[in-house]
């Protein structure tokens, strides 16, 4: 504990370093925009530290009544009573400072892409698939995000094949990203006459937004070609060639985007989704070596881990990874997801913790 509390006295002279700082430099906007946003990323654990050395001196100063035998009875059975108060509280503000210097996803706070592709199970998968899309739809808007549908496929049962949809807010990829991996879905297809229970699936991928400088793509490496927009859309859809399909030879990966209004806008859209693509299959890559690292994740955040069921009969939702079972599941289907979401990256940090 004494080394957490060196660390966060540092920080402390740090904070008040940036907040002289800011109120010299008022002329230079750029400058103090970036001392802003230090400032705002250590006041919460700054607030925490001082939280904590009040209630440990409040916790001294009851001690030493406690240990003081001309005091009064009736006063030292208050301070003790006190003291047990205070004593879990101190336990829950330090588990508190050791999660907040837990080391942060850089991308947490970007946009990103959302990709549902129909897997085993036909026309009920790609009606799922329908299902999911609607779901992370409504959760985008109670969140006040922004959705652009990047591509789609549509089936002709309904749902989709595939969707891919460019969610843009802050912190979007960051609550976002532990929905990756493959969800199933148990129900009686309304196709199914005998009433039996099918098992459905459909994957899901979350790629945060990335910036052109991140990696390099040589036009060499790229076949862009060109066609006519399939999907729902504005009124610019089939009458020209505006859509935009990239595939990259290198890696074999295929992005295509065919909502912006311009070939030129797709174009633009489809080479940002390249990127994003590439970082992923690299990080992927990666951490596929790093097994002890990928370990400490709730979820590899692979596409190919099975997450999560949903299963209609019972009303009812299990995510796999951390046992959150939920009886509410039209609830959940509404976009009422935040609950499962807090609950992963809480455990996601605990996981971290305990490496720690």
């Amino acid at each position: 504990m004494d080394k957490l509390l060196k660390k966060y006295s540092e920080l402390e002279s740090r904070f008040l370093e940036i907040e002289k700082e800011m109120t010299s430099c008022t002329s230079n906007l750029e400058k103090y925009q970036e001392l802003a946003k230090k400032y705002a990323e250590l006041e919460a654990p700054i607030k925490t530290y001082h939280d904590y050395k009040n209630i440990s001196e409040q916790y001294k100063e009851n001690d030493s009544i406690i240990n003081d035998k001309t005091a009064d009875a009736e006063l030292i059975q208050l301070a003790k009573e006190e003291n047990t108060t205070l004593k879990e509280k101190q336990k829950e503000l330090e588990n508190t400072l050791r999660l907040l210097l837990l080391p942060r996803d850089p991308n947490d706070t970007h946009s990103c892409y959302l990709e549902i592709r129909a897997g085993t199970g036909g026309d009920e998968a790609a009606i799922f698939a329908g299902n999911l899309y609607d779901m992370y739809s409504r959760f985008c808007e109670k969140n006040k995000w922004r959705r652009s549908l990047i591509d789609i496929n549509p089936s002709e049962s309904g749902g989709f094949k595939e969707a891919i949809v460019f969610i843009e807010g802050n912190g979007a990829y960051g609550k976002l990203k532990y929905e990756a991996g493959i969800h199933r879905v148990q129900r009686v297809p309304v196709t199914e006459s005998s009433g039996r229970i099918h098992t459905s699936a459909a994957t899901v991928a979350i790629m945060p937004e990335t910036t052109s400088s991140e990696i390099e793509i040589r036009n060499d490496d790229l076949r862009v070609d060109t066609y006519r927009s399939s999907g729902a859309g504005g009124q610019h859809i089939n009458k020209t060639d505006s859509a935009v399909r990239i595939t990259h030879i290198p890696s074999g990966i295929v992005v295509s985007c065919q909502d912006g209004r311009s070939q030129h806008q797709n174009k633009e859209r489809a080479m940002n989704l390249l990127q994003s693509k590439l970082i992923e299959k690299q990080e992927l890559e990666q951490s596929s070596k790093e097994s002890s690292s990928r370990r400490v994740q709730v979820g590899s955040g692979d596409r190919s881990e099975k997450i999560r069921t949903y299963n209609y009969p019972q009303g009812r939702i299990t995510d796999h990874r951390i046992n959150f079972t939920s009886h509410n599941l039209q609830n959940f289907l509404d976009g009422n997801i935040d609950e499962l979401i807090e609950a992963l990256i809480t455990a996601n940090r605990l996981k971290q913790l305990a490496k720690l």
